[in-house]
């Protein structure tokens, strides 16, 4: 399996003190946004869907349900795309500004993620990856985050190509991790 690094008590301090303050600050646009999916779209508010976090785990990730309920019938994954026809109305809007994300600040809470860290894959993607990418699993040796150094370091992305770069700013963070570079990553994300 995958060697995971010692999470440090400042990192999961500082992950329930932000990720508490960001949903109390957050809780009128999510009530909101429930509001709006409720009357956009039929299917539930909330969208849960398997990730590959720390150590390799499988944990279920929340988001805003952005898609059609019916969006992958085939079972298939598939990569997100620009303009991908799945997206709903309100869907559109809240991944262009991230709105979308906010469940995840839960997943904060009870320890499945980080706010910072490599953004955590879905397992047939993981698997397909950690074959054509290598050291690909290292990014499991640290929490997945809501947001992160590929993140604000490279353009959104849904290619092999954007993984491998993407990639490479994961390393990066696994090797440097720190408080400091967590309150780098969060300015650069809300800036």
């Amino acid at each position: 399996g995958v060697q995971t690094c010692a999470l440090p008590i400042s990192k999961r301090a500082f992950d329930i003190l932000c990720s508490s303050i960001l949903l109390t600050l957050a809780s009128p646009v999510m009530l909101l946004t429930i509001l709006a999916i409720k009357l956009d779209s039929p299917g539930p508010i909330i969208y849960r869907q398997e990730r590959v976090g720390l150590g390799g785990r499988i944990f279920m990730c929340l988001k805003f349900r952005s898609m059609y309920i019916d969006a992958e019938r085939d079972g298939v994954a598939r990569w997100a795309s620009k303009d991908d026809p799945r997206i709903t109305r309100i869907g559109a809007f809240m991944r262009k500004t991230r709105i979308d994300e906010l469940p995840q600040l839960l997943s904060v809470l009870a320890g499945e993620m980080s706010l910072v860290g490599p953004r955590p894959g879905r397992p047939s993607f993981v698997d397909e990856l950690k074959l054509t990418i290598p050291f690909y699993e290292v990014r499991h040796s640290v929490k997945p985050g809501v947001t992160g150094w590929a993140q604000v370091r490279h353009h959104y992305g849904g290619s092999l190509e954007d993984a491998r770069r993407k990639h490479q700013f994961d390393l990066y963070y696994v090797k440097n991790n720190s408080l400091f570079l967590d309150i780098l990553v969060l300015i650069e994300t809300v800036s």
